[in-house]
């Protein structure tokens, strides 16, 4: 008999396509290169991302002929598709760093961030969900981004708003697709709310009727392979990304596209198994980074491994001192929490 056909087919980002339809979220201080590589070991991800790129900083970096931006570290070689997301308020900017992105780093997609709700970004730097109050001005960033990355795709990330009483889902999701951009993703809480409470999905969902051509990507609480076919099952959206979830479990974006195809859910990794993933995973940060530093970043990477876990505040406890390898690997061979999970409560 013919395979059935997936519960959530690919589609679409200009040119590109998104095979599955499930996409890994830039997170800022988290999707280095080498977390990408990890999740691109496990597969499962049609679209990977960067963490996002201050493209003010970028542009000042580049005027001292100094090194480019350690969040663009790996994005000139490494394995395509890839979006890298910048983030600031002048269209100018913007559009001279796309540019600098497609021609120097060739990267797939260039993605606008209009979501971040971090005070440094939001008030201080006037960017990120601020620009939610404005807009306008978000289609002029965009318009002039697009421009100067033809062909490659643009798209923008976005809140529903900046807070729960001003909800700007559709006029921004208007806004968006006549300013030029491929696609919308949109996450299911506002400025305001940060990471509390719960995504809306239903307010993701209402968007779709709005967008004439450009697909719409839904983003919120989608931390096991369950919820990501229940999130195409239940809600109009052509992908969905996956953000926090991921960093404690990177596989699972492989468990998700084996949900959709229905066929049987991975099996998490087995304690020896993860144990070996974070030595891996230190091993492409130190690297890059040198012994010390490789170590220091390495710490909250192994905090997040051990979320969720009984026994995961004595690890953290040991973990957040280490500045040696070999303190590194110790801490995970005597400290790393068993498989059980955490007591309820």
């Amino acid at each position: 008999m013919p395979a059935a056909p997936p519960i959530a087919p690919p589609f679409h980002i200009g040119d590109l396509l998104v095979d599955p339809p499930v996409l890994q979220a830039p997170m800022a201080g988290f999707t280095n290169y080498a977390f990408r590589q990890i999740v691109r070991e496990f597969g499962g991800a049609g679209l990977l991302a960067t963490e996002m790129v201050n493209a003010k900083g970028f542009v000042w970096l580049d005027e001292q002929e100094a090194t480019h931006p350690d969040r663009l570290w790996g994005v000139a070689e490494e394995p395509c598709p890839l979006a890298v997301q910048i983030w600031d308020n002048d269209p100018e900017i913007m559009a001279r760093v796309g540019k600098r992105l497609v021609e120097e780093y060739r990267v797939s997609v260039v993605d606008i961030n209009f979501g971040c709700p971090v005070r440094q970004v939001t008030e201080k730097a006037h960017s990120g969900s601020y620009l939610l109050r404005e807009p306008e001005r978000m289609g002029r960033i965009i318009e002039h981004v697009v421009k100067a990355c033809a062909p490659t795709p643009v798209t923008a990330k976005t809140r529903l708003g900046c807070t729960r009483d001003k909800i700007v889902t559709k006029e921004v999701a208007q806004i968006v697709e006549d300013a030029g951009a491929a696609a919308l993703t949109l996450h299911g809480r506002t400025a305001a709310d940060m990471f509390r409470g719960s995504a809306d999905w239903d307010l993701i969902s209402q968007v779709k009727p709005f967008l004439k051509k450009i697909p719409l990507i839904g983003n919120g609480d989608l931390d096991s392979a369950e919820k990501v076919v229940q999130a195409f099952q239940r809600y109009d959206v052509d992908g969905v990304m996956i953000a926090r979830a991921s960093l404690n479990k990177p596989w699972l974006f492989a468990q998700a596209q084996a949900a959709l195809r229905g066929e049987p859910i991975p099996p998490d990794p087995t304690l020896e198994e993860e144990r070996a993933l974070m030595v891996h995973h230190f091993e492409l940060v130190k690297e890059r980074f040198g012994e010390q530093k490789g170590a220091v970043l390495m710490r909250k990477y192994a905090c997040c491994y051990a979320q969720g876990r009984r026994g995961a505040r004595e690890f953290r406890k040991h973990v957040a001192t280490i500045e040696t390898a070999d303190e590194f690997y110790a801490v995970v061979r005597d400290y790393f929490p068993s498989e059980q999970p955490a007591a309820a409560g």
